[in-house]
């Protein structure tokens, strides 16, 4: 089977791949493409540790084909910094150890960072449904949700 050529955009980078018709996105970001923040947690978009966004939408990278990124936007947690500047998230999650093992935390980041984009204010509840699709088996979520309100509050501060 041949290979198709896909021209996309990775982390605001124009970005071209190979792939086969029926390869992820989330082995192609992992193999060729060397970005391996992504995990696999299940294979099956249950975990949401494979969490990307597609033209701004969360999505399950090993549940997107890899031909459907042409002339589309990805965003990775790779692109979640700026240089050796971290995300404020990231940043909270190091202070308040919102993590473990860390097989979960570029999903969570992934969905933390969307959530914040689209509302800048969410209530404890709105944080704990948004990130409801990523399963941490270690840190019983407390400490995640206290960093993304945390976060919000920071960032909002900062804004004004």
């Amino acid at each position: 089977m041949a290979k198709l050529h896909v021209s996309t955009t990775i982390n605001g980078e124009p970005t071209e791949f190979l792939c086969e018709p029926s390869q992820s996105m989330l082995d192609v970001l992992r193999g060729p493409l060397g970005l391996t923040g992504s995990k696999e947690g299940c294979g099956s978009g249950d975990c949401g540790a494979c969490t990307i966004t597609l033209d701004g939408r969360l999505v399950c990278s090993c549940l997107v084909l890899a031909a459907e990124a042409q002339d589309r936007e990805i965003r990775t947690i790779e692109g979640m910094a700026e240089g050796d500047r971290l995300h404020p998230l990231q940043q909270k999650f190091l202070e308040m150890a919102a993590l473990q093992c860390g097989i979960c935390t570029p999903g969570v980041l992934m969905a933390a960072r969307t959530l914040l984009e689209q509302n800048p204010d969410p209530t404890e509840t709105e944080a704990r449904f948004w990130l409801a699709g990523n399963l941490c088996r270690c840190t019983g979520y407390d400490k995640i949700i206290r960093a993304v309100l945390d976060t919000a509050a920071e960032m909002r501060e900062a804004a004004r």
